[in-house]
């Protein structure tokens, strides 16, 4: 005989209660609903509700009998596991209560690790709505900004949606910062009455938002009105080009993009109100690494990273930097696709969590002129899919591998020589896809952990290429990057860089030893985005490994946004020249 199950609610304690719906609200703080059968030595747990910031305020509590072994299990155990496994032929287990689900992997060398917060397709997807868990579909693209547009789906309306997709004014891919329309581009303009692209969900993508409501996301494509094909200047197309150019030569892209921010006491209105000046940072000294610092600014942080491995971005580890409230979050390395999709939920994410904590946060890459800047370092290294090895290190079978340059101690491959060299070689020409704004070209100043110059060292951070890990985690990492930078267009320029090395075998400088900010002989990154649009504008490489089309419509976009820096009067022309001149 079926016992009775028991139900069991879990809550942070707060002034204002109610209950709404058979759930249990508190001011907008997540409750937990457990679900335990004495029949069963596992239970079910459901997130009902989720705001906030109650991950670092849930208190100590009894486990339910058979369920939880421990008194403060992390809020992340409460949330739909997926052990994504990497291997050719693998598979996956999600566990779900006491079921078990198994989601086939994909071949692309980057480990195996566990991903919360994925919803495998339609099927469970609408599970999910017809359980009243999933009430609302937030439907998204990366813009020409790097920045995530879209709309909010009723969820039943999403699940009638799917075959069909979408639509979203195609004038998006060419608006400013500020959403106004601009003139001169042939994918969207006045004469062409600014029509619509289809936005088609990628069901792989979709996830868990857990930061909001209710709530899932899932990523999209942009594919024309009139031809059916995909719009070649949207940023996730221009990735999957350069990744479908791996793929011929069975090769993936494993990456890993750091990400660094500011956080302010202000909220994002406030600090609007102020004209973005005299903010308050969380930080008042220098805190790298710093865990004091860390502590009082955890229970923000510790929000973010809850919510970003409930939601299909699986974190690695959080550290103060060398900024007044700065800080360096990292997420597990994936293919140039998956990370570039889980750098854009990240930033919403964060973005988001601060709003709701009253804060506000940047990723500008400048934000002061009296602190550091903040970077998006990029790692990478190859995976080749048919030997199943890093094909950066040295191959014992291959003779045109140099065995005898190591490097960190590696043997390192022909293939590691040119794709670094070639990713060197070609970054003055691509410079705009890694330092998009005016603002980007402020951060790269001498002494401040922001390279200057187009070297390549091992483990010397003043360079603008570091060369760490040895053996299947061999890598390259790119400092040069701003955390302005759109993921997608810095990934892609960084592996039509390095196939072309390969293609052209384009061998390295020597390796830099001393203080690269000091020399004054070695090749630096351009001064501004001027100078960075004019190397673009020459490049013939540019054209061959993206199109036309594409650096037509880019160049253009560059174009008119010094063409607006040019026409603003700044605040320092201002307290210059006032009463000066």
């Amino acid at each position: 005989k079926k016992k009775k199950k028991k139900k069991t609610m879990f809550a942070v304690r707060q002034s204002a209660t109610k209950l709404v719906a058979g759930r249990l609200s508190l001011g907008g703080v997540r409750t937990l609903s457990a679900t335990s059968s004495s029949s069963s030595s596992a239970s079910s747990y459901d997130v009902c509700s989720v705001s906030g910031a109650s991950s670092s305020l849930l208190k100590s509590f009894s486990p339910p009998s058979g369920g939880l072994s421990g008194a403060q299990r992390s809020l992340s155990s409460f949330c739909p596991p997926v052990k994504q496994s990497t291997g050719l032929g693998m598979n996956s287990v999600a566990r779900y209560g006491t079921k078990e689900k198994k989601t086939a992997g994909t071949d692309v060398g980057c480990g195996s690790h566990l991903v919360r917060g994925m919803i495998d397709g339609e099927a469970e997807l609408r599970k999910l709505v017809e359980k009243e868990k999933i009430e609302t579909v937030c439907v998204v693209f990366p813009d020409h900004l790097g920045r995530l547009m879209g709309k909010r789906y009723d969820a039943e309306f999403f699940l009638e949606s799917i075959e069909s997709g979408g639509q979203a004014c195609n004038y998006l891919l060419t608006v400013d910062i500020d959403t106004q329309p601009r003139d001169g581009f042939r994918l969207a303009n006045w004469q062409a009455g600014y029509g619509d692209f289809q936005l088609k969900p990628v069901l792989s993508t979709l996830r868990h938002a857990t930061w909001l409501d209710r709530t899932a996301m899932v990523l999209c494509d942009l594919y024309s009105e009139s031809t059916g094909q995909l719009i070649e200047a949207a940023p996730r197309t221009i990735l999957k080009r350069q990744v479908e150019r791996l793929k011929e030569r069975n090769m993936v892209a494993r990456c890993a993009t750091e990400l660094e921010h500011f956080v302010y006491n202000d909220s994002y209105r406030q600090a609007n109100a102020k004209s973005y000046k005299n903010l308050e940072p969380v930080g008042w000294f220098f805190a790298d690494y710093n865990m004091m610092q860390g502590a009082r600014e955890e229970p923000l942080n510790a929000d973010i990273r809850s919510h970003l491995k409930r939601s299909g971005v699986p974190v690695e580890t959080y550290k103060g930097e060398w900024g007044l409230g700065q800080g360096e979050l990292n997420v597990a390395y994936a293919d140039a696709l998956t990370m570039a999709d889980r750098h854009m939920i990240f930033k919403q994410c964060s973005k988001e969590v601060a709003d709701q904590h009253g804060k506000s946060l940047t990723f500008m890459a400048k934000v002061s002129s009296k602190d550091a800047g903040s970077s998006c370092h990029i790692h990478m290294s190859l995976y080749d899919t048919a030997a199943k090895r890093n094909p950066f290190c040295a191959d014992p079978t291959d003779s045109s591998d140099d065995k005898a340059l190591l490097v960190n101690g590696q043997p390192t491959s022909h293939i590691f020589r040119h794709f670094l060299a070639g990713w060197m070689a070609k970054m003055p020409e691509l410079m705009p896809f890694y330092a998009p704004t005016i603002n980007s070209y402020k951060r790269f100043s001498a002494g401040t952990f922001a390279p200057t110059s187009l070297t390549w060292s091992t483990d010397n951070r003043s360079a603008g290429f570091r060369i760490v890990g040895k053996g299947d985690a061999f890598r390259i990492e790119c400092r040069i990057p701003g955390a302005d930078c759109n993921p997608y267009m810095a990934l892609s320029a960084s592996i039509a860089s390095g196939l072309w090395g390969i293609d052209n075998r384009i061998e390295p400088e020597p390796e830099y030893v001393g203080n690269a900010y000091e020399d004054r002989n070695v090749r630096r990154v351009p001064y501004s985005l001027s100078e960075a649009i004019d190397r673009f504008a020459e490049s013939e490489f540019a054209v061959e490994a993206f199109g036309e089309e594409m650096v037509t419509h880019y160049l253009h976009h560059f174009r008119l946004e010094q063409k607006a820096f040019n026409a603003a009067v700044t605040d320092w022309e201002q307290k210059r020249y006032f009463e000066q001149v």
